[in-house]
């Protein structure tokens, strides 16, 4: 990645010298597999006789016109930058060049499916990779109209930012299409996806009275798969909402939603052209959870057409601003607009946890981060931009008022549409809108770091009455801020075999101590849950009188989300060594059967499963992993048939089934001589349950041929790149570990899913001779590769399964004998922040009681 960066100062020394007007972009995909032709003209201001550079990452660069001069490419071009000298006021610039196709899930990536053999294209430009298929002054706001003129094979579909024109013939069985211009937008939004894509379409009439033309793709050999008319009744679900709640109405002439291979996200919001991973076109059975999360998707993009395309950071320090409240207003839309009533109960599970995580890790940011640089940003793409982000903003409504904050935003798009923004231009319409200020609100939330503690201080009378109620506020001594919080506490007592809330009280806490003097001369109940209904951004801790009868009646709580607020508070204590490993999962064995929310279940299996593997005595590790398979299987056969709850229970029984007395199990049902009501073992279930076989030593090489020559898709594929880098034999993790570091072919995808086989180690002690070569190969990897393959080796090939002191030993040698790669440093920080949380819990849970 060496000269591809770009620092904030020389993006704002750019802006003040260069307005751009407009782009247009001229592509001819037809010229051969790995470049495409790319000719640029941008007309631009500038401040006359300055100079500058335009972003080009390019193959070969075959001619520089500025202002009619032809211009040298040797001199000029570092196939990175484009110097340009002593510029005109008015400026055009034309760049001829090949771009090169990539297999990154960067810029303009290229598959080829190997079900048909056609050839499949799309974009991923955000953060800085537009300039891998056009030359661009590539930072958000240089805001320009663009252009797009697309020569590509006359059977494809050829998608952009503008609705999509009737083609016309360019010979030799390809056809050009020229799109009208983009309004002004950011080039990280613009877009371009091509290929014989299925596609299915339809319309809305949006708020103003316009038709806006809607569009699903997918590749044609998933397309039998593909429910185009759910994902149409939510996006018209979240159209509606949005316009109501934003008062502005959606922006763009027409919103196509496209599921692309080879993603490296979930999704990403290109105005009116909004890429989706294909994993969300469910060709085999998949968890509640997941059908959940894409709606959740589905939504988060279309909110950001307006914030974020509409409306734009200036900088990156400001991306939470663009995630953060696409995440707030995402979910309070399938809440609020869908089927999905109860996403806030998977916020709490999914989001607020990673959150909380990603927050108590050292290299935790404020929400408004320092952005030096492009590295800097491109690691933050994080739980605290995404999670923390929109649980403060969820905070931040509770402060304010949900009529004021929509009134403020409301007044925001009004007032910035087209245009760039900092977080204090939102802060100022949100003041105005609810009288609030909020000035020292955003220093003590959006500018410092940490997460605060939360526990509830009670006293009683002898007649079981609150005497005196006091809400303790601490903080971590590394971020001692003290932060004011608007929370609920709830009330809750048994009635009919159920714990429910029969009270419930909403104010504002803040400082170490507040008491709470209407609680006084109250019943004391059965449980006290502090931050009920989830409203605050702050761990939560029960006194001991609630936490035991939490403990002994978890699955009779009926609430959902007062549920999930007890599952997390106590995996938060597992995690911070509180509570024993042991007992954590013991109550999850316990209690985790009658659990109905699928991402809650979806969860808390997940974490049992890291229990048992790090944070349980090492000694005992083995007899907890084994008494975790045997509980999930068991739960498998005693669940509802057919329910998500069955199914969830057989992949997580899968996923640690090598160190369970059940492998023969695994093997029957794998084998269809066994089987359980109402589970279908379907292709990626099959590949699941193959994978722990190949883990459990009772599959290999030839299991792996024969299911791929069944299933030669690109899933297909990348499950049995997964499988071969599970063999559990020396010789096995060698040749994953060689066909990530001593070649540079894999896919993005193959990349990630060899990493997850090659850390599947029944006997840790299986990685522990790539401890060195890990930190060996760092550098050179973190040099040559591009940053998608890059973090994806880094974070996926760290041998976390060990979680020992040896392991934590030689991450730090490393880092000190490193100081100079912060953003690769941070990857490794972060690593072994989850080995030092693991000896802590591993310490806890050797002590009794």
């Amino acid at each position: 990645m060496p000269g591809e960066n770009l620092t904030r100062s020389e993006a704002e020394e750019r802006a003040a010298l260069v307005t751009v007007h407009d782009y247009d972009v001229v592509l001819d995909v037809t010229v051969g597999p790995e470049v495409f032709t790319t000719t640029t003209t941008v007309r631009f201001d500038a401040a006359e006789g300055a100079a500058t550079f335009i972003d080009a990452i390019t193959a070969a660069v075959h001619s520089v016109t500025l202002n009619g001069v032809e211009l040298d490419p040797a001199q000029v071009s570092d196939g990175v930058r484009i110097e340009l000298a002593n510029l005109a006021a008015h400026n055009e610039l034309v760049v001829v060049a090949d771009g090169r196709y990539m297999n990154t899930g960067e810029g303009l990536h290229r598959f080829v499916d190997p079900v048909d053999g056609e050839v499949y294209l799309y974009t991923q430009f955000e953060v800085p990779d537009s300039r891998r298929m056009f030359a661009v002054f590539e930072q958000p706001d240089l805001k320009a109209a663009f252009r797009f003129t697309i020569t590509a094979p006359a059977h494809w579909e050829v998608v952009s930012n503008s609705p999509t024109p009737e083609p016309v013939d360019a010979g030799e069985g390809a056809k050009t299409w020229a799109f009208e211009p983009t309004p002004r937008i950011s080039s990280y939004i613009t877009a371009l996806v091509a290929g014989p894509y299925a596609v299915v379409r339809d319309e809305l009439t949006s708020a103003n009275g316009r038709v806006i033309p809607l569009g699903v793709f997918s590749r044609k050999s998933l397309s039998q798969y593909l429910d185009a008319d759910y994902i149409f009744e939510k996006t018209k679900q979240g159209f509606e909402y949005f316009e109501a709640k934003f008062g502005v109405a959606y922006p763009f002439a027409k919103y196509d939603q496209l599921f692309v291979p080879e993603y490296n996200a979930g999704a990403m919001e290109n105005a009116g052209a909004v890429t989706f991973t294909e994993a969300y076109v469910f060709r085999s059975k998949v968890t509640d959870a997941v059908r959940e999360r894409r709606v959740v998707t589905i939504l988060h993009e279309l909110a950001h057409m307006w914030f974020g395309d509409l409306v734009t950071m200036k900088w990156w320090n400001d991306l939470w601003l663009n995630e953060s409240f696409a995440e707030w207003a995402s979910t309070i839309a399938t809440a609020e607009a869908t089927e999905w009533t109860e996403a806030w109960t998977t916020f709490n599970s999914m989001e607020k946890s990673w959150a909380y995580r990603q927050d108590q890790l050292p290299s935790t940011h404020p929400v408004v981060a320092t952005i030096n640089d492009l590295e800097d940003v491109l690691v933050n793409f994080d739980g605290i931009t995404y999670a923390k982000g929109g649980s403060v903003l969820k905070q931040l409504v509770a402060w304010v008022g949900i009529d004021a904050f929509f009134a403020g935003v409301s007044a925001y798009f009004q007032k910035h549409q087209w245009g760039n923004t900092t977080l204090a231009d939102l802060l100022a319409e949100l003041e105005v809108a609810s009288g609030r200020d909020l000035t020292e609100w955003s220093k003590l939330w959006l500018e410092t770091s940490g997460v605060n503690t939360l526990r509830p201080e009670i006293e009683t009378d002898s007649d079981g009455r609150i005497a005196a109620f006091t809400v303790l506020q601490s903080a971590p001594a590394d971020y001692p801020t003290i932060r004011p919080h608007r929370l609920a506490i709830g009330f809750y007592n048994l009635a009919d075999g159920k714990l429910v809330r029969d009270h419930r009280v909403e104010l504002d806490v803040d400082g170490e101590r507040t008491d709470v003097a209407e609680l006084v001369g109250l019943e004391r109940p059965a449980l006290v849950l502090l931050n009920d209904d989830d409203l605050a951004y702050a761990k939560i801790r029960l006194d001991e009188a609630s936490h035991g009868v939490a403990l002994a009646n978890l699955s009779e709580i009926e609430d959902p989300l007062a549920r999930a607020l007890v599952w997390s508070s106590v995996w938060d204590a597992t995690r911070d060594g509180e509570t024993r490993a042991s007992d954590y999962l013991a109550l999850v064995l316990g209690n985790i059967a009658s659990e109905t929310e699928s991402t809650t279940l979806r969860i808390v299996l997940a974490n049992a499963a890291l229990a048992a593997g790090a944070y349980t005595e090492p000694a005992r590790q083995a007899d907890a992993l084994r008494s975790v398979a045997d509980g999930f299987w068991r739960l498998a056969q005693e669940a509802e048939a057919g329910s998500d709850a069955q199914f969830q229970f057989v992949t997580n029984f899968a996923g640690v089934a090598e160190h369970g007395s059940h492998v023969d199990d695994l093997a029957a049902l794998f084998a269809g001589t066994l089987a359980l009501d109402g589970l279908e073992i379907d292709t990626d279930l099959g590949w699941r349950l193959l994978i722990a076989l190949v883990a459990a030593g009772r599959a290999g090489d030839a299991e792996i041929d024969a299911r791929l020559a069944e299933d030669n898709t690109a899933t297909g594929q990348q499950s049995a790149a997964h499988a071969r880098a599970a063999i559990q034999t020396v010789e096995g993790k060698e040749r994953a570990w060689a066909s990530l570091i001593d070649v540079d072919t894999a896919t993005n995808t193959v990349v990630r899913e060899t990493t997850a086989g090659f850390v599947r180690a029944t006997d840790p002690a299986l990685l522990e001779a790539f401890v060195a070569r890990y930190f060996d190969m760092l550098e050179r990897v973190w040099e040559d590769r591009s940053y998608a393959i890059a973090e994806k080796l880094v974070d996926g090939l760290y041998p976390s399964p060990l979680a020992n002191r040896a392991l934590a030993d030689a991450s730090r040698a490393w880092l000190d004998a490193h100081p100079d790669v912060p953003a690769l440093r941070r990857l490794v920080v972060e690593r072994l922040a989850g080995v030092d949380r693991a000896l802590v819990a591993q310490a806890r849970d050797a002590q009794q009681g």
